[in-house]
């Protein structure tokens, strides 16, 4: 009889070996978390709230003192003057207080009956506010000989007190955001923008860039400074090359419009940027001109490391160019064009600068991220943005799973 033999991976040594594996990959996990899965769960989170712009601080009392009179000579009379209110317009804050300590040199008139002064310092509890709450506190003062001799009225800053729910950090939770964005056939039209805008700038960047590195692919003068030359709209600052575009194709100093209508092509200025569905068309090609050289250097190193004696022997074949591009280079290049395909599908899905630089958003050509902006800060509903933000993120996380299904049938055949 032998003695059984624990399974692979379950004894001491590999119980060692799994905690330092563990061990070694804490921080690098910790990092992850801190930079991709906290800001995104708290996306999530701030979605399924109401929060505005003006909610990301959370309400406080806001005080101003100031003094109204003159107070020249000691037994002048002047009014001490605290103006007061709720920083939120919507929010409470409870157990609002002030306090300050009291100029010296002052003899106060008639006190607020929820005011008081001792031992130097003025206290007031003005119990709960609402919402917008505004108020002032006057208080008559008279001057004295020691108040001319003393630091002023207003040597302290006066300290406010209350306590205020965060709506960032409560459970409260709504779906008025998602219904929001929902509502209406504006989203399915953004969506459809999207859509359109995503997949033919994915295709055009990945087909200009394999024509480019089929090109470069052979030895010639010249061939570096040319390879240089396409990699200029990738390098090149985004703000740049948006306002040569708009430039370019301006409808009254452009140099398009006017080489368009010398050729006669054109009868009239064409305003590219700012007609449907024109305007969505530009910004189309504006991202497969901008993007191709990426898929361009992919493209060309992966055929550079393409084994030539195929192409020796096809052509002994008799085999045609589109022959042997179709049944050799193309075979090759398909588990490169199939990750740039997924990169570049999702980097312009998320894509904000370049259509905001060139359209704003206008004449057709508003986006889901133009989307997110427009709804987070041109209309203060950080809520609904986040919401788009959501939906985004989870078009994208089908878009992988759908995609990475696809790919793995396609190995298994």
């Amino acid at each position: 009889m032998t003695d059984a033999v624990p399974p692979t991976g379950t004894g001491p040594l590999a119980r060692r070996e799994a905690r330092l594996a563990w061990g070694l990959l804490f921080p690098t996990l910790a990092a992850v978390s801190l930079v991709v899965i906290l800001p995104l769960l708290a996306v999530f989170w701030i979605s399924f709230k109401p929060v505005g712009l003006a909610d990301l601080r959370p309400p406080a009392p806001v005080v101003r003192e100031d003094i109204r009179g003159d107070l020249a000579a000691p037994g002048d009379e002047a009014t001490l003057r605290y103006r007061l209110r709720n920083s939120s317009q919507d929010q409470p804050i409870l157990g609002v207080t002030l306090s300050d300590a009291w100029p010296e040199g002052l003899e106060a008139g008639e006190l607020d009956p929820r005011c008081t002064i001792a031992d130097g310092r003025l206290s007031c509890a003005f119990g709960d506010w609402e919402g917008g709450a505004r108020e002032q506190l006057r208080i008559p003062v008279t001057a004295t000989e020691a108040y001319f001799a003393g630091p002023g009225a207003t040597d302290s800053d006066p300290v406010m007190g209350g306590e205020a729910r965060n709506i960032l950090t409560s459970f409260d939770f709504t779906l008025e955001n998602f219904a929001q964005i929902f509502d209406g056939g504006e989203f399915w039209s953004v969506l459809g923008v999207t859509l359109f805008y995503t997949v033919f700038g994915t295709l055009g960047a990945l087909i200009m860039g394999l024509f480019a590195a089929m090109l470069l692919n052979k030895s010639f003068k010249g061939q570096g400074i040319l390879r240089g030359l396409y990699l200029f709209p990738y390098v090149a600052p985004v703000i740049a090359v948006a306002f040569a575009w708009i430039l370019l194709f301006d409808p009254f100093s452009g140099s398009a419009n006017a080489l368009l209508i010398q050729m006669g092509v054109s009868e009239g200025a064409i305003n590219f940027f700012g007609e449907r569905p024109l305007a969505l068309l530009m910004v189309t090609l504006f991202e497969i001109w901008r993007y191709f050289p990426l898929s361009f250097l992919f493209i060309l190193a992966r055929m550079q490391s393409i084994d030539h004696d195929m192409y020796e022997a096809a052509d002994m074949d008799g085999a045609s160019p589109f022959q042997k591009f179709w049944y050799l280079s193309l075979p090759q290049l398909l588990g490169i064009l199939s990750v740039l395909f997924l990169l570049r599908f999702i980097w312009t899905f998320n894509k904000f600068d370049d259509i905001f630089l060139l359209t704003g958003g206008n004449a057709g050509t508003r986006v889901l991220t133009v989307n997110v902006y427009e709804q987070a800060f041109a209309l203060s509903n950080i809520g609904a943005g986040a919401a788009v933000a959501v939906v985004i993120f989870c078009c994208l996380l089908l878009f992988s799973l759908f995609f990475f299904k696809v790919m793995s049938r396609e190995e298994g055949l």
